[in-house]
């Protein structure tokens, strides 16, 4: 299981949680009137609530990409913000799906516990990102009733991934919600189960740095996009 890490001691993957000091977050809320006026915003960094790294956007400035992303009740909004390097604290993994399922609606444990066996199945670690996470993270109302789950299967190159997204499709068919999230290599590199499934022959892949087409039978293989 993957633990917090220092800042640097491996490199930043989307879904990270980031943890940075609250003097960096409130010399940048100097900068930002928008986000300042947001009392939750405000006080976010202060409360022990991590930001989530991201891609970055076209055309945005040297730093670390991340985003904050509000509850319904403040908007939905998704938030963007660059921060530095020596801003950040601490980085970790998004929660693990065994600590988030106490948060879950009771119609979920089914599926979760359905999950948490495929994953020992294969010898997977199984985390959770989205709504979820978020609530389990903070404790705010983030689920809804649409919300999706949104969870991240860590494979390896011995996993067996038809197997994998045809058990996934099967623990979806009796669902209450839908059943979304992405297959995710040692590297950071991470596909959508659905798109295997669905045996496309090229797959879109996901990094930290971009997105980019990759043909499947890669993908496994710890190929990379050209």
């Amino acid at each position: 299981m993957a633990s917090p890490s220092r800042p640097g001691e491996r490199p930043l993957r989307r879904h990270d949680l980031i943890f940075v000091s609250p003097a960096s977050w409130r010399a940048l809320l100097a900068t930002r009137a928008d986000l300042a006026a947001e009392p939750l915003v405000a006080g976010w960094v202060e409360s022990g609530w991590p930001l989530i790294g991201r891609r970055p956007l076209p055309g945005e400035a040297q730093g670390v990409a991340l985003g904050l992303p509000l509850p319904p009740s403040a908007g939905k909004r998704r938030l963007s913000v660059l921060m530095q390097p020596a801003d950040i604290a601490l980085t970790a993994p998004p929660p693990t799906l065994g600590s988030a399922a106490p948060t879950a609606p009771r119609a979920w444990w089914p599926v979760l516990d359905g999950l948490a066996k495929i994953a020992s199945r294969h010898g997977l670690d199984a985390r959770v990102f989205g709504s979820l996470a978020w609530q389990t993270l903070t404790g705010l109302d983030y689920l809804t009733e649409r919300s999706d789950l949104d969870m991240l299967l860590h494979v390896h190159r011995h996993t067996d991934l038809r197997r994998l997204v045809l058990e996934l499709a099967a623990i979806e068919v009796t669902a209450p919600m839908r059943l979304d999230g992405e297959l995710i290599r040692d590297d950071g590199a991470a596909v959508n189960w659905r798109e295997l499934h669905a045996d496309a022959r090229k797959v879109l892949v996901k990094t930290i740095r971009g997105v980019t087409l990759l043909d499947t039978s890669l993908f496994a293989l710890g190929g990379q996009p050209s």
